[in-house]
């Protein structure tokens, strides 16, 4: 896995620190903030590859930022919500469906589950990417389907 860059996201700095600490071992780079406005600004300024946040955040909430994050990258960047607060599957199916969270864990957060959640998605993330034709070769199998060459014949009726 190439190196990635986290946003973690959490108001209390020993959540911050413990939740940093949790993906310390991986080929990560882990950029932290205190609050939503300041996470959103990082967002913004730091395209990460992934955000982890406490739903609990001053400024912007974690779900409001959720939200936006999941909009304004199309999805593109997997939202991981941590939790003490709201706990119980109403909010973890709220988070998930109507948010656009990729993720949702409640505090105190199971490290294994949540690495393996992490490697999850950055990996899905690289498969789709290598899954994808290059774009130049897409052009060139659709033009030589419109457009065949001569001596081939073309299923469309002459004339048309």
């Amino acid at each position: 896995m190439t190196e990635k860059k986290i946003l973690i996201v959490d108001y209390d700095a020993r959540s911050l620190e413990a939740l940093a600490e949790m993906l310390s071992s991986s080929r990560l780079t882990i950029i932290r903030a205190a609050d939503g406005q300041e996470a959103y600004d990082l967002f913004l300024s730091e395209n990460p590859d992934c955000v982890v946040l406490e739903a609990i955040l001053p400024k912007i909430h974690g779900f409001d930022l959720t939200r936006r994050i999941h909009q304004e990258s199309n999805g593109r960047v997997p939202v991981i919500i941590v939790t003490g607060l709201y706990r119980g599957p109403q909010y973890r199916h709220e988070a998930l469906s109507c948010l656009g969270a990729a993720e949702y864990f409640e505090k105190p957060v199971d490290p294994g589950k949540f690495r393996a959640a992490i490697q999850k998605l950055l990996r899905d993330d690289e498969d789709i990417d290598e899954d994808l034709p290059n774009a130049d070769d897409v052009i060139a199998g659709l033009t030589r389907r419109i457009h065949p060459r001569p001596g081939k014949q073309s299923s469309k009726s002459e004339g048309s």
